[in-house]
């Protein structure tokens, strides 16, 4: 072997190594692209990483009257006319109720059942009889069940200005 082989097997070492650092890369890089391809996106670009279980909610607010959050959590039911609010199960018989930033966009009518990872802020609202039915009547409830509503709740709320949705 001369000095012109050994130095031409090297280079197609080198060739091969790149290659193949190329290829490994592409494909991670695809796995991040598939993985991000499992969210649909509504209103606001957010992230999933570092959202709370929004079952720590209720201790997260103690002492405030307003925070911004970043949760997540499974979607238990939905506005079945226009998908313009949801609620999430926040333990303890606790749901959440959200409602979507300037009304600026709604949630698939199909999604109870899905985890979200949303952003947004919370607070402390009073919700009217008028609108309690209101709700009721989005959710489907009997007439009976919108008729027994006839006090106002005071509950955590949750306006979200971006939500991810999990395919």
């Amino acid at each position: 072997m001369n000095i012109r082989t050994k130095i031409s097997k090297k280079a197609l070492e080198a060739v091969l190594f790149s290659i193949l650092g190329m290829w490994t890369g592409v494909s991670c890089q695809n796995g991040v692209k598939s993985d991000d391809s499992q969210w649909t996106y509504f209103g606001d670009s957010i992230t999933v990483e570092g959202a709370t279980d929004v079952s720590e909610l209720p201790e997260l607010m103690k002492g405030k009257t307003m925070a911004e959050f970043k949760l997540s959590g499974t979607i238990q039911e939905c506005c079945q006319k226009k998908g313009c609010w949801m609620k999430l199960d926040m333990g303890n018989d606790q749901m959440l109720r959200v409602g979507f930033k300037d009304y600026a966009f709604f949630m698939p009518l199909e999604s109870a059942g899905s985890k979200i990872v949303m952003q947004g802020m919370a607070t402390y609202d009073t919700t009217s009889v008028e609108a309690l039915r209101h709700y009721a009547e989005d959710a489907g409830k009997t007439k009976d069940e919108i008729a027994a509503i006839t006090e106002p709740e005071v509950e955590l709320v949750f306006e979200a200005s971006g939500v991810r949705l999990r395919k």
